[in-house]
Order: C-alpha cells, then structure tokens, then sequence
C-alpha cells in the first residue's frame, strides 16, 4: 500500500500546498487524486506568483482579463478563482461523499489586509460570492485583528482557513473565533454548511531556533509545538460547547499541519509528515513533499493525543534560552510581513506580464 493511501486511512487528510494552471490543464491534479489520495489543496500569493512568473500558462487569461479593462489586484483574483473554481469542482466528489468534511479549496484574501478587520471581513465575503463553491475555504490570518473578522466570516456563511497560526494560544484563539461564529449560526438557525480548519505553521520554528539551540535538539521544535497543538485540538473536541454545535449538525474545525515540507538539508525530506501522522486532521504538503512521500514514505504509530512526550522537549527548549510564546509572536509578525513581500511581487509580475502582453 501507497505510504499516501495509508496516511489517509489513518484518517489524515493529504492536501496539496500547490495550484498552476498547468496541473489543472494537463491532468496532474486529477492523478494526484486518483493514485497519492490528495483530497484537498492550499493556495498562497507566493504559490501563484511563481506559476505566473514561471510560465506562459497565464499569459491568454491575463490578455482577456486586459481586454476586459481588469489590472493588478483585480486581474489576479480572476485569475486565482479561475485556477481554484476549476480545482473545486475537481474534489466535489470528495466533498459530497465526506458531506463537507473534506474536499477544499483554499483562496487567500490579500495578505495586506492582515491587521484591517472590517476590510477583510467584505474582501472574504466578496471572494466567497464570486467563487459560488461550496466547498472553497477563504484563507483569513489569525492576527488579532484577524479573529474578528473570521467570526463575522463564519456566521455569514464563508467557511474559513484560518492561517499563520504558530503556537498552541494562536490555535486556540482562532478555535474560539470560529466557535462564537458557528454559535451564532445556531442561535439564528441557519444552515450547517459553514466550516473551518485551522492552519498551525511548523517548520518555520525550526528554521527560527536552527542556530541558537545544540546539535541535540536540532529539528524538534516545530514537531514538539505541532504535538501540543495536537493535545489541545483533541481536548476542544472533547469540549461541551464543540459536541453542541456537532449535535446541531455542524462539522467542527479541522486542525491543519502547513509549513510540513523540510527546510534542514541534513534531515528526512518526509519528517514531518512521519511525525505529525495524526487522525481527524489535515496535513498541506508542497508537492515535491507529496512526491516524495508517495515515492518513499512509511507511516509509523498516530501522534498520541495528549500529546506525547511534547512538554519534555519544549522544557529542554526553554533551558537552552529558546522563549516559545515570544517567538511565536514573532513568527506570525514576520509571516505576515513575508506574505506582504509575496503580494507586492505577486502585483509586480501581474503589471510586468500586463505590460509585455500589451506591448505584443
């Protein structure tokens, strides 16, 4: 059996962290489904900044997309809800056969919005209406300013990926968000077609501790982080408010392991994948983890629920001077301004390709 296939049947959910053009129009998504069990997929500024920049498979779109009088932000998102329509339709099967648990598409709302509640909440509820899917998530950031705005999102019927979420308090605090928009959904009994999952970044951590901690505890942050994240999602599972809204008809929140593709040359290129094998999850793998994983991967025992041997490592992480709370405002700081730097690349590339287009 296909260490993929195996994956899944453990209950975790393979995701592609990838969309071009070209996997849609040369049948690569489609076989991803059919022989690696992917059953979802992620998108970023940076992923669609690379397949336009990379390739000519845009070029045609974005020249009918001038000649509609369309440019920079709003070129884009066409482009983006073309590439993600057109996956979503790929995995409504799935979607229909999990009755909504599985089966999404994932399109960001621009990354500049990340600290602006009130333009995020029209910005994802005009992608949301234009995308007409039902099984397409709007990415929010759980910034502070975020978490209003993904309430307000879940309660007027935009399922959301919440992203750049790093510790176990960012999980929550976006956990809690969704909830008190789902809550509000029963309270005005509307229907139950509004999800969520919650996106924790992992190998980040390592890259950030990479030269500051001993060769001993080299690669085993984002894992040790992942898996307290695991504890707490399995005991929000447990919780009376989340079988409320179960028993109302709701699919409750997914956690979803993103940032899983190996940064460290010198370790396994499928580690976290291994370690963070967990049921009732979502793992989003950059399709060269995905290859390799299906080539070369073995799936060993599920992550424990109450989270193994995780507060062991992360003390031995605060011994060596490593303050996890602080660094993980750090990250989601520095993620957010790194999604910034991909956006206003992103709308470079879209005015540099404009301008070639329309000089041919």
């Amino acid at each position: 059996m296909k260490a993929t296939k195996a994956l899944h049947d453990l209950g975790q959910s393979l995701w592609l962290d990838n969309i071009t053009r070209d996997i849609l129009d040369n049948g690569t998504l489609q076989r991803y489904i059919n022989e690696l069990s992917v059953t979802g997929l992620t998108s970023n500024p940076t992923i669609f900044d690379h397949a336009i920049k990379n390739s000519t498979h845009y070029d045609g779109g974005i020249r009918e997309k001038l000649a509609q009088g369309k440019s920079g932000e709003a070129l884009f998102f066409e482009l983006a809800i073309e590439d993600l329509t057109r996956a979503a339709d790929l995995f409504r099967p799935i979607y229909n056969q999990t009755k909504g648990v599985d089966g999404w598409v994932s399109l960001e709302v621009s990354p500049l919005l990340a600290y602006d509640t009130a333009t995020t909440i029209a910005a994802a509820k005009d992608l949301h209406a234009r995308a007409a899917r039902q099984n397409l998530f709007i990415k929010i950031p759980g910034t502070q300013q975020g978490l209003p705005a993904i309430e307000e999102a879940i309660f007027s019927g935009v399922s959301v990926n919440i992203t750049l979420l790093f510790s176990r308090e960012h999980y929550l605090a976006a956990a809690d968000a969704y909830l008190r928009g789902i809550e509000r959904r029963v309270a005005a009994g509307r229907d139950t077609t509004v999800t969520s999952v919650a996106s924790v970044f992992i190998s980040r951590w390592d890259v950030a501790v990479a030269k500051k901690v001993p060769e001993s505890l080299r690669d085993k942050l984002g894992i040790a982080i992942g898996r307290r994240i695991y504890k707490a999602y399995r005991d929000w599972l447990a919780s009376p408010r989340v079988k409320k809204i179960a028993a109302a008809g709701f699919n409750p929140q997914r956690l979803l392991f993103a940032s899983t593709g190996t940064k460290d040359p010198k370790a396994s290129d499928i580690l976290y994948i291994k370690a963070l094998a967990a049921p009732d999850t979502v793992n989003t793998m950059p399709e060269a983890t995905l290859l390799d994983f299906g080539d070369h991967g073995e799936v060993g025992a599920a992550m424990p629920a109450d989270g193994g041997d995780c507060e062991q490592v992360l003390s031995e992480f605060a011994k060596a001077g490593i303050d996890v709370d602080a660094l993980a405002a750090q990250l989601q700081s520095e993620g957010a301004k790194s999604f910034d730097d991909s956006w206003n690349d992103l709308m470079k590339v879209i005015a540099s390709k404009s301008a070639v287009l329309q000089a041919a």
